[in-house]
């Protein structure tokens, strides 16, 4: 394997990692937002997975499965090609993307209980001045996204700025799979398996895999000294966390660009948010491992 070394971060990378789960969760909680289905079954959208399949995909355009697969990475090539293309001849990309973003403003207004006025646009203002620095190469779905314009209310706007900094970062985390040896199916099997992410019924039912497609994935996981009979070995372990590390080494420009005392402001104020959509429900229960 030919590899190039990345220049050190300017920041340390857990700082950048937790700065990326500190605001995460702004754009994530859609995915968990009845204010989704509802805006996209008004188009004509089924409820559930063709609904997501379409919203995070629209900034690419009318995209076939393919694309979707690749950019998505850990989901079931047939789950997607059940809803895709097939939502594209009932809605197109421009009314998804109006729809969803109105579902992000509801949302988040019902989430966060009438937001913070103050604390609102200075989270803005700092995503925004992060987003300066990123570029679309190598990057498909966060390029897609960059594409459209900022909106103008604060609101969505830390909704927009979290999206992109969300899509940048998956683009360099595939990346990072891609280099480890991983498929989009042994990705989710030992993320699975660190305790830190999906159950496994949620990881199945939500990425369309079968059980005896997870359980094929788990003997050639072991068959590799990746998985044993507590979960993750040591060599597997070894693996996740240097994905992780390269993950947030691809995801350091837009923090480093902000720099250590407007990193730690932006985390600030994502944790806060955060607390407050967490303690409104906004995951439901029996969804991820822990936190």
């Amino acid at each position: 394997m030919v590899s190039v070394d990345r220049p050190a971060s300017a920041l340390d990378l857990a700082v950048v990692a937790r700065a990326h789960r500190a605001v995460e969760p702004l754009h994530a909680q859609i995915y968990f937002a009845p204010e989704l289905d509802e805006r996209l079954s008004g188009l004509g959208l089924k409820a559930g997975r063709m609904s997501y399949f379409a919203g995070r995909a629209a900034a690419m355009g009318p995209v076939g499965a393919g694309v979707v697969t690749a950019t998505f990475y850990n989901f079931s090539p047939s789950l997607v090609a059940h809803m895709i293309p097939r939502a594209w001849t009932i809605a197109s990309p421009e009314q998804v993307l109006a729809a969803r973003l109105d579902a992000a403003r509801a949302s988040l207004t019902r989430l966060l209980g009438g937001p913070d006025a103050v604390a609102v646009p200075e989270l803005a203002a700092l995503l925004r001045e992060a987003c300066t620095v990123l570029t679309p190469e190598g990057r498909a779905l966060y390029a897609g996204h960059a594409d459209l314009p900022w909106p103008h209310e604060p609101l969505l706007q830390v909704w927009h700025g979290v999206t992109l900094l969300r899509e940048y970062r998956g683009d360099g985390h595939v990346a990072a799979l891609l280099r480890s040896g991983l498929s989009g199916l042994e990705a989710l099997v030992t993320h699975t398996a660190t305790g830190r992410g999906f159950t496994e019924a949620a990881a199945k039912a939500s990425r369309g895999w079968r059980d005896e497609e997870w359980a094929a994935c788990c003997a050639a996981l072991a068959e590799r000294g990746l998985l044993d009979d507590g979960g993750l070995s040591a060599e597997g372990e070894d693996l996740r966390a240097r994905v992780e590390a390269e993950t947030d080494a691809l995801s350091a420009a837009p923090w480093e660009h902000l720099g250590a005392e407007r990193t730690a402001r932006a985390t600030e104020l994502g944790k806060g948010f955060a607390r407050v959509l967490v303690g409104n429900g906004a995951f439901g229960t029996g969804i991820f491992a822990r936190g």
